[in-house]
């Protein structure tokens, strides 16, 4: 007799004696596993792709957002824009049928001949851009911590030789325009010009399968905020913006209508180097009657938000608003502190602040209600990047987070912060949000100190000085730091270094224009104003040795507790800053720069030196240009170093 054969749709785990019987030594072991059948719930497997993406909040575009982008799309020497309709291209189904199947972030734009289909992604999620570079852009990976790396070409830093601002009746006035040797950033170009570059631009983005739009804000304050809209070719570019521009809700989307500012970045095409007023391939073009920036041959995502910081500069005096380069960090009691600092100073560091909530890192306003953050997302350097030293910024590169030009491990994808094989620039850009003890929304009251940070490679300043309102003016239009040998090539010994307001190439008014503002509101709120040295002291850069970080922030706990505020305050020589005698958790030694150096005679002649640089940069805006009075500006020059014909104080 044949042994029972297991039923049919299940398995047979377990033999099966001669008897029909189960075997003893299996009786406890055995199972039948039963089929059970699934059937597809899909038709194809493009249908099957459908129903894996459920849509609970679907995209919305009125008849108005699409006519808005076809106007943005439409080149100069055409009087309509292409047609948009919804719908992806590339698929034989009616737009109709698509409308009711499917969940659409992204419009179709006809070309004028209404043959060729362009896709335009509006307003897509991070997730969503992650998808498109990983498939269309070459270079662009997922880190092990979930960043997006990416590479920006060519350029991996800004063209400030490259800049133009459109000359034109209704500003050309308010201007601070280049001429020899008067450090403006503001080359100039005709409007003619502009519009060539303009039609190259557009037509180069028609002619691409493929762009991207996001469209959101500058400003925190309801009441300032300006509507940005970027058009890119690169899904790397979109998310950037995604992460420094303020983010906007589905309502605010939904009612955007037109921009009051538009880039259009087709920064992968040259620029016609015939054109009138090139200097190279690149050009980065601000019109303020047309309210448009064309970015040509350059993909360094860095000029975007500048560009939004440069036009923030100009519109923002003209309400009345003061425009900042600067940090700001808020403490407990509502007390809010602005960081000005160049590169190297320690600006991120200082105002990244585990006691206090950061507002921003880098623009910020001053207006009538206080002040407020100009983006929605910071733009970290990441070279030499250490979780124990910048635990906040390290904490922010995950998903959402694009890096920008870093190595890493091509199989772990692990980030070598420290490599800087692709460029020094390597950079982090983030939603604020991704801060653990950022403050949202970021705004706060108006504020109670400013620190102008310095880093002196000459060891001649002091640790910190309190100073006038005059002082404040002096060094804030001056904007001094100093290159160390190995940060840039061919530098062997300290280097001075001057930048209007700490952030000359993004002015557009005079730099007295902002000095004053700023005067006008420390008067006007009590503000205190401090500079404050993270340099060298002891001798300069190679002798000497630099302020301990720990020190330098004993001090600006000091100021932020109102330590200093009750201080005994004695002067320095030369430059005539107040030092207090005296700080908390700070060696006294330190306070005074002189006595840290064993060659008195050559610290005099360093001092004397620096006071020179000094004097001969504010050379450039000792007049006023206008923005304040004679006697104004004759204040600010002497409030200034002091230095007779011989050299001495």
């Amino acid at each position: 007799m044949s042994p029972p054969t297991a039923p049919t749709g299940s398995t047979r785990l377990n033999p099966v004696s001669e008897d029909g019987g189960v075997e003893e030594d299996d009786k406890n072991t055995m199972r039948l596993v039963e089929g059970i059948s699934h059937p597809s719930r899909a038709e194809d497997v493009q249908d099957l792709h459908r129903l894996q993406k459920s849509s609970t909040k679907p995209r919305q575009d009125d008849a108005g957002q699409v006519a808005s982008l076809s106007e943005t799309l439409r080149s100069s020497a055409r009087t309509v824009g292409p047609k948009v309709v919804r719908g992806e291209q590339g698929k034989n189904v009616p737009i109709a049928k698509k409308l009711e199947s499917q969940r659409t972030g992204f419009m179709a734009a006809m070309s004028d001949s209404g043959l060729k289909p362009t896709v335009v992604y509006h307003n897509l999620t991070p997730a969503e851009l992650y998808e498109k570079a990983l498939q269309h852009e070459p270079g662009t990976s997922i880190t092990s911590a979930g960043a997006l790396a990416t590479l920006s070409g060519a350029k991996t830093g800004r063209s400030p030789r490259d800049k133009r601002v459109v000359r034109e009746p209704n500003s050309e006035n308010d201007i601070w325009w280049n001429q020899e040797k008067n450090g403006s950033p503001n080359f100039e170009m005709d409007e003619r010009t502009f519009l060539l570059n303009r039609e190259r631009a557009v037509d180069y983005l028609n002619m691409l399968d493929r762009l991207y739009v996001f469209d959101g804000y500058a400003g925190w304050d309801p009441e300032a905020r300006i509507k940005i809209r970027v058009v890119c070719a690169r899904a790397y570019h979109a998310l950037f913006m995604y992460n420094m521009l303020i983010r906007p809700t589905d309502q605010e989307l939904l009612n955007f209508g037109q921009p009051d500012f538009t880039i259009l970045n087709a920064g992968a095409f040259p620029v016609n180097r015939y054109t009138s007023y090139m200097s190279s391939s690149t050009s980065v073009d601000v019109s303020l009657k047309a309210k448009e920036m064309v970015i040509l041959g350059t993909q360094y995502a860095g000029e975007m938000k500048k560009g939004i910081f440069t036009v923030m500069h100009y519109l923002m005096p003209k309400r009345g608003i003061l425009s900042l380069h600067s940090g700001c960090n808020v403490g407990k009691n509502d007390d809010v502190t602005l960081f000005f600092g160049l590169s190297g100073t320690g600006k991120t560091t200082l105002s990244t602040d585990k006691a206090r909530p950061l507002i921003g890192d880098d623009e910020h306003c001053w207006g009538d209600n206080g002040v407020f953050n100009i983006e929605g997302g910071c733009y970290a350097k990441c070279i030499n990047l250490k979780r124990q030293n910048e635990p906040e910024i390290w904490g922010a590169i995950k998903f959402g987070t694009v890096l920008e030009n870093v190595v890493f491990d091509e199989n772990t994808r692990e980030v070598d912060f420290d490599n800087n094989a692709v460029t020094e620039n390597t950079r982090a850009s983030y939603p604020i949000h991704y801060i653990d003890n950022a403050r949202i929304p970021c705004v706060g009251p108006h504020p109670k100190n400013l620190i102008l940070l310095c880093c002196d490679a000459f060891g001649v300043l002091p640790p910190v000085s309190k100073l006038t309102k005059e002082q404040a003016m002096y060094h804030f239009i001056s904007g001094y730091t100093a290159k160390v040998a190995g940060t840039e090539q061919g530098i062997t010994e300290p280097e001075a270094t001057f930048s209007a307001c700490f952030g000359g190439a993004f002015l557009l008014w005079h730099p007295m224009k902002y000095a004053s503002m700023l005067a006008e509101k420390m008067d006007q709120h009590g503000t205190n104003a401090w500079l404050v040295n993270t340099g060298w002291t002891g001798g300069r850069y190679g002798v000497g040795s630099r302020f301990k970080l720990k020190h330098t922030r004993s001090i600006i706990n000091a100021i932020h507790s109102g330590e200093l505020n009750q201080a005994e305050y004695n002067s320095t020589p030369i430059f005539d800053l107040r030092v207090p005698t005296s700080i908390s958790e700070v060696p006294v030694s330190m306070l005074n720069p002189e006595a840290q150096w064993s060659d008195k005679q050559e610290f005099q002649d360093t001092l004397r030196h620096l006071a020179e640089l000094y004097t001969s940069n504010f050379g450039k805006y000792a007049s006023g240009g206008g923005f304040v009075s004679k006697d104004l500006a004759e204040r600010i020059v002497t409030a200034g170093p002091h230095l007779l014909q011989n050299g001495s104080k």
